[in-house]
């Protein structure tokens, strides 16, 4: 038994094969005689005090704001890595997965708009079919195996990695409420000492830890999203060190490596779990063919696509990128229709542009998972085939 989990955890596509059985069980246990403990469940009083500091929220806010900060502080270390020393860290590297992802970005909120401009209200969710949920994107394209070539998967990870970016940017500049100014000064001191020890040499996690902490109390109370804590943690971390005995060592990716298990593994199946429970009883037809639906719909499936291959055609074109070595137009096509499975990243910022209200009836989260399907089946379709036919 520990052999077959140990095989399961090491398997690429196993953190897509665990977000759809969790996922599944989230729709059935809201679609069930179980739905009032599965509620109950998620809205759990859930209280930390301190003095007069007090942290009081429901269970699904605590994944949202507390357990998805770590996912971001990992994405934030990936990031830092990728554009210090990855494949973000050339111009030549970063030119198509680049322009792609601003492409990937713009088109599927263009999409959006069409079908909502006007309603102020459902504008606010634009940025929704903008993610990509880069677990579940690499975990079905390495269902192909070596069919793919390697250029491919590099250039979904430098893109994915770019809209997450993306996200971030976006998350801090429109889904940030009134600030506190004191919380806001308090973080900002956590974020200079923390800035001061890396340059002080300080090596040791739990100050940086420790600080971390102030840092994401502090943001969560500011009225910027806590989340960008996780992000701005991140890029405190040393990349490069010594230590006592003069040795190179990188914390940074100690800490990237400690980490990836738990957030594949236990914080992203968690968020999936507590906002994927659709309750498909009180959808009715005219509700999910409203404008809101249907512009995470198109702008997940279509505009991803549309977006990713059509800015990468141009840009390869124009000559400023190359075709990923050993792949073909239609290869890039797939992986482009891919990066529409939005997911994870898509119920995240939904749940921020409408602050996890009913008002459509859970219509706009069926629509994000209805649209990461698709993509995943279509894109899965079309690599699977023209994979084949290369390799003949």
């Amino acid at each position: 038994m520990t052999d077959v989990l140990e095989k399961f955890f090491k398997k690429e596509s196993s953190a897509g094969i665990l977000l759809i059985g969790v996922t599944i069980l989230a729709l059935l246990l809201q679609n069930s005689f179980l739905s009032s403990f599965y509620n109950s469940f998620l809205h759990t009083h859930v209280e930390i005090r301190f003095g007069n500091l007090q942290i009081a929220k429901p269970l699904l806010l605590w994944v949202n704001d507390g357990l998805m900060a770590v996912f971001f502080f990992l994405i934030g270390l990936e990031v830092k890595r990728e554009l210090l020393e990855g494949h973000l860290s050339s111009i030549k590297q970063v030119a198509l997965p680049g322009i792609a992802a601003v492409g990937g970005m713009a088109i599927p909120a263009l999409i959006f708009v069409f079908f909502n401009q006007g309603d102020s209200f459902a504008m606010k969710g634009w940025a929704i079919p903008t993610a990509t949920d880069i677990a579940f994107a690499l975990g079905i394209l390495s269902l192909l195996g070596n069919r793919v070539p390697i250029s491919l998967k590099l250039f979904l990870l430098a893109l994915a990695i770019i809209d997450d970016l993306g996200a971030i940017v976006i998350i801090a500049i429109f889904y940030t409420s009134d600030l506190s100014t004191l919380s806001f000064v308090i973080a900002s001191i956590a974020l200079l000492s923390l800035f001061t020890i890396n340059r002080m040499g300080v090596i040791s996690k739990a100050a940086y830890i420790l600080l971390g902490i102030v840092l994401w109390v502090s943001v969560l109370k500011s009225g910027v999203h806590a989340t960008l804590a996780g992000v701005a943690l991140a890029f405190m971390i040393p990349l490069n060190s010594k230590d006592k005995n003069g040795n190179h060592f990188s914390m940074s990716k100690e800490m990237e490596h400690e980490l990836h298990t738990w957030v594949t593994f236990l914080i992203l199946p968690m968020f999936a779990f507590v906002n994927a429970g659709v309750d498909l009883r009180n959808i009715s037809v005219s509700e999910l063919f409203g404008p809101v639906p249907l512009g995470i719909f198109f702008g997940l499936f279509i505009g991803k696509q549309l977006g990713v291959f059509g800015f990468s055609w141009l840009a390869i074109k124009l000559k400023l990128a190359a075709l990923p070595e050993g792949s073909t137009w239609m290869q890039l096509y797939g992986v482009s229709i891919l990066t529409g499975i939005g997911f994870t990243m898509s119920l995240f910022v939904n749940s921020l542009a409408y602050n996890d209200a009913e008002t459509f009836m859970y219509a706009d989260k069926l629509a994000v998972l209805l649209g990461s399907f698709v993509s995943g089946v279509v894109g899965y379709a079309i690599l699977n085939k023209f994979s084949k036919e290369i390799t003949k």
